[in-house]
């Protein structure tokens, strides 16, 4: 027999479950966003950028751009 305490469990953790795949989502996608702009800049630019940003994000773009647009930084 189902209770009304399964039940709001159930909601709590499908909400949960949302908001975690949601906040992955949304990082990925800005993350992807920052990427696109890198590569369309010229190498100056994208190097003063990347010297901006903080090491473990700037690792990341930078694996990212070789991978993806065969850039080295």
């Amino acid at each position: 027999m189902i209770e009304q305490r399964d039940i709001i469990v159930w909601a709590a953790s499908a909400l949960l479950a949302i908001g975690i795949g949601w906040s992955r989502y949304a990082k990925r996608k800005s993350r992807d966003d920052l990427v696109r702009t890198l590569a369309a800049m010229d190498a100056e630019r994208r190097k003063k950028m990347l010297s901006r940003l903080s090491p473990k994000v700037a690792m990341e773009a930078r694996q990212d751009l070789l991978e993806r647009y065969g850039i080295l930084t």
